[in-house]
């Protein structure tokens, strides 16, 4: 069987869990000193360690070169027409979802005409890295940009690797363009993350990184952050079903299996009330494979990370799934609204039989740049409110400030700074 099945009893299915958080391994410390090595030589010496870096691991020796709005559309043409309308539409869903984020500045004044007030706006420049070859997504690029232009970051620009073949993968070029990117430089790798992070001549130094890469540029993302900032160091993938007597297993079979796809470590969990409901997705599980292309990486991610575990009640499986706080959570109930308040931790909720987790993975319009590994708990999808900024001001009359002296005082001494009581006090000498 590819999907373990066991009873919850308050220790197996922690003990599960205890396995699935320990699935990403340590840091491995190879990586992040030849990640370390190759962020010192971009930023010590720009545009020329890029194309070192990109020839030795990219095969292509070429100067770094940037792709502008005019370029791109004529790139973005050779996708296919049925792509491209698929693109727009789904942009457009995106667009309508994120916008419904927006905050807006504010200011209030209060009697005595002290003004306070938040100003929030975009970051300057955000720069989206995407990788290259089989793992380019151009349904990721949508999910990046559209926020942040949304946001109203003045510039978005891109890396993704040189095309070994001299050839540009047209989806990706063709949702860069839908999307709004001001401008794409061929360069990929953690020496991508470095030029965005650093600057070089040609790259121009961003203030946050996104999008998915590979260890090299999650790890090159790490070792950056505080120098940029980050959308999230991602794990692997994960999916948990909560399902009770009236799912259908057909449709659990290969919701689970859309997760495993992604890759070996990915966790496809299912939650249920009905060890009949287990049994028969156990059984569909097994017949559906048979006709998927990934078939050897599904059946390796669920028997080393799947499962189905049959709980007691739905308070106990909600309970579990609040503790699990997976980066997508099913509902297949009888009643898929009523647990909406109920699931405090999950990256993205979908409810209902008509709602597989690829409905937002491509469609729907939320983010599918989602929290993984518990994170969920603590971590927010990513956003509008990802690439804004946001600062407080303040204006005080002197009769204001005069009524507040006396509490700043008293504080500012207990706290031993005196040179912050004078600078109120010396104001009233």
């Amino acid at each position: 069987m590819l999907l373990t099945t066991v009873k919850a009893d308050g220790k197996t299915e922690y003990e599960l869990l205890a396995q699935l958080e320990a699935r990403s391994g340590e840091v491995d410390k190879r990586v992040t000193a030849a990640v370390t090595d190759i962020l010192t030589a971009v930023r010590e010496r720009g545009d020329e360690a890029v194309r070192e870096f990109t020839a030795r691991f990219d095969g292509i020796d070429a100067p770094v070169r940037a792709i502008e709005r005019e370029e791109l559309a004529e790139l973005a043409k050779a996708c296919d027409s049925n792509i491209y309308a698929a693109l727009t539409r789904v942009a457009e869903n995106i667009r309508d979802f994120h916008a419904r984020q927006l905050q807006q500045s504010w200011m209030t004044t209060k009697e005595d005409g002290t003004i306070l007030g938040q100003r929030i706006r975009g970051l300057e420049r955000v720069g989206i890295y995407v990788p290259g070859g089989t793992a380019a997504y151009p349904s990721s690029v949508l999910m990046n940009a559209i926020p942040a232009r949304i946001a109203g970051v003045k510039e978005i620009v891109m890396v993704t690797p040189p095309p070994k073949s001299g050839g540009f993968n047209p989806d990706v070029m063709a949702a860069a363009y839908i999307a709004g990117v001001d401008r794409v430089f061929l360069c990929g790798g953690a020496q991508g993350v470095a030029a965005l992070a650093y600057g070089t001549e040609t790259v121009p130094k961003v203030d946050k990184i996104v999008g998915p890469g590979n260890i090299f540029v999650a790890t090159a993302k790490r070792l950056t952050y505080g120098v940029v900032d980050i959308d999230m160091i991602a794990g692997p993938s994960e999916i948990l079903i909560l399902a009770d007597d009236t799912a259908n297993p057909a449709y659990l079979a290969a919701d689970l299996m859309s997760q495993a796809e992604h890759d070996m470590l990915a966790s496809s969990i299912l939650i249920t009330t009905s060890e009949r409901v287990a049994k028969e997705t156990a059984e569909e599980l097994e017949r559906q494979i048979e006709s998927l292309s990934r078939k050897q990486i599904i059946e390796k991610s669920l028997v080393d990370y799947g499962a189905a575990i049959v709980c007691r009640s739905m308070e106990e499986a909600v309970e579990f799934a609040n503790r699990l706080a997976p980066e997508h959570l099913e509902v297949m109930c009888e009643d898929p609204m009523s647990y909406i308040g109920r699931l405090d931790n999950a990256g993205s909720v979908f409810l209902g039989q008509y709602a597989p987790e690829p409905l937002g993975d491509y469609y729907a319009g939320p983010n599918h740049v989602l929290p993984t590994g518990a994170t969920a708990r603590f971590f927010s999808p990513l956003s509008v409110d990802s690439f804004v900024k946001k600062s407080s001001f303040i204006y005080y009359k002197r009769e204001a400030l005069q009524a507040a002296c006396e509490d700043i005082v008293t504080l500012a001494n207990a706290e031993g700074l005196d040179a912050h009581a004078h600078a109120v006090a010396v104001r009233f000498e």
